[in-house]
């Protein structure tokens, strides 16, 4: 069930980022795999930081500021291009 509430979390985070990071979207598709990835960006960046999500909506909060980070950073590297 855990794989369930992360793979939904990342697909809202993905979705939430996409359209909060215009221009850096990769489509609807592929904004919901970022925001699988990203969740797993942002639980990493917290527990550097020391900071923990303790429930649904820190687990969406910390999700979608990987999801932002991922999509910010392979724009970034897109125009490098």
């Amino acid at each position: 069930m855990n794989i369930f509430w992360f793979l939904l979390i990342g697909i809202i985070a993905g979705f939430l980022a996409g359209a909060v990071v215009k221009g850096h979207g990769f489509g609807l598709v592929g904004n919901l795999i970022i925001g699988v990835i990203g969740a797993l960006l942002g639980a990493f960046i917290f527990r550097l930081l020391g900071i923990g999500p303790n429930n649904l909506l820190g687990s969406l909060i910390c999700a979608f500021v990987g999801a932002v980070v991922l999509l910010w950073l392979l724009g970034f590297v897109g125009r490098k291009r």
